[in-house]
């Protein structure tokens, strides 16, 4: 009986610090995601505070500086400068018009300083007209012989 009350209190001690682990860690890196107007109405309490912020990269806006890559990002006429220094190079489909999603601070400066980028190019998933998502194109050979 004392060997399985032992191998109990291993276990109970293991799970514990598993979800420690698990909740202090997942707190530290919470990005909440924001559009650019939410993000002008936090005011001060956005400075400093690692937030996610999604928007439409602003055409002609993207510029290679040094190490570094500056663009705007739009959403309802509303503007954000964005400042890329990441490790990571940008995605493919990271191009004027696309939709991306800033991690990184806001500066009192009002610039954010991104350390991850993802985007998207809406238009390359959606399904053309007349077809249901996800459906293939009918210019698909289905295995039938030319």
């Amino acid at each position: 009986m004392k060997k399985y009350g032992t191998f109990a209190a291993l276990i109970v001690v293991v799970v514990g610090t598993l979800t420690y682990l698990a909740v202090s860690g997942g707190a530290s890196n919470a990005t909440y995601y924001k559009t650019i107007a939410e993000l002008g109405q936090m005011g001060d309490h956005a400075v400093g505070k690692r937030l996610r912020v999604g928007g439409d990269v602003e055409s002609g806006s993207i510029r290679r500086v040094g190490g570094r890559v500056q663009f705007v990002l739009v959403q309802d006429k509303t503007r954000l400068t964005v400042a890329y220094t990441g490790t990571d190079p940008l995605p493919d489909t990271f191009r004027d018009g696309a939709q991306a999603l800033a991690d990184g601070r806001l500066d009192p400066d009002g610039v954010f300083r991104a350390a991850r980028i993802q985007a998207k190019c809406a238009s390359k998933y959606e399904a053309k007209p007349g077809q249901m998502p996800g459906q293939a194109p009918s210019n698909i050979n289905r295995g039938k012989s030319i």
